[in-house]
């Protein structure tokens, strides 16, 4: 058999299963659910506000969310972090392979403590499983938590300049999808970062130079920051994860970039300028003050 009738009866058969996203309208899950219905394959999106209903805190829905699904996409809010994570991946895991899912693919952390437990709980699962370990998204500053500081011209957190190899999140989807629907990346785990580590200070005049003006990175105490956040209303546990990340994950372990993204997809990992240019390009980092008199 040549390799285009193997890669036409693996797109078949891929069709013919179904694939629960969890988290499908966060900033990977959008992406994993939009490839996968792009390429004909049957996809469940699941969240709190989906029927049948998913809730990581209510275990009561779970088995319906499951049901006729052979492939899993797992990612948990807030993050894997969050005490009691590591208990619910442990009970969702044995709840799917019960159910009968034969594939599971975890987005995860670079080395916390926390994520690879619930990396264990994956990998003790008895089926197929791919863990992907993923750098800070490049996201947070054009659809996520940062954006508003680059609007105003000011990326203002507790970090050092310490270099991170920082992640366009549609690779992370990419990569996801290859390991949900293709053979070849079962028991794998793949370290997708970007292709070189920046710091603070460098992403922020990348940010500049594709939008035409200055954005500063401009570093403040870790307890000033988490001030900041409660007093704007953030929940707790945000508060809490946000001053754990930046002790803990911004420490300069993961300084140097992994080669994930080569391995899965065969092609490196997309270039923070790329990212920064597609960006300015839809006017997404319009200065806040131009954006209100739009």
């Amino acid at each position: 058999m040549n390799a285009t009738s193997t890669s036409h009866q693996t797109s078949r058969q891929a069709q013919d299963e179904l694939v629960l996203v969890l988290g499908g309208t966060g900033k990977t899950g959008r992406r994993v659910a939009e490839r996968l219905k792009a390429r004909g394959i049957c996809t469940r999106i699941a969240s709190r506000t989906t029927l049948p209903a998913f809730d990581w805190q209510d275990p009561s829905g779970w088995k319906a969310v499951l049901q006729g699904v052979s492939a899993v996409y797992i990612t948990y809010a807030p993050d894997l972090a969050i005490p009691g994570a590591t208990e619910a991946i442990r009970r969702f895991v044995d709840e799917a392979v019960s159910s009968g899912v034969q594939r599971l693919v975890l987005l995860s952390g670079r080395g916390e403590e926390e994520a690879q437990a619930c990396e264990r709980a994956v990998q003790a699962a008895g089926v197929e499983w791919t863990v992907v370990r993923a750098s800070w998204f490049l996201q947070n500053f054009s659809e996520g938590e940062f954006l508003g500081m680059v609007r105003e011209g000011a990326i203002t957190l507790p970090a050092a300049d310490i270099p991170e190899p920082f992640i366009d999140v549609n690779d992370i989807a990419d990569v996801a999808v290859a390991a949900l629907t293709e053979p070849g990346h079962a028991y794998e785990t793949y370290e997708v970062t970007g292709p070189r580590c920046l710091t603070f200070t460098e992403l922020a005049d990348e940010i500049s130079g594709a939008a035409g003006r200055e954005v500063r990175f401009t570093p403040i105490p870790k307890d000033a920051f988490a001030e900041a956040l409660a007093e704007s209303g953030a929940p707790d546990e945000i508060v809490w994860l946000l001053k754990y990340l930046f002790e803990t994950v911004l420490n300069g372990r993961n300084a140097h970039v992994g080669d994930g993204v080569q391995r899965a997809l065969g092609r490196a990992p997309a270039d923070v300028t790329a990212f920064a240019r597609r960006i300015a390009a839809r006017g997404t980092w319009q200065a806040a003050d131009e954006a209100a008199t739009a």
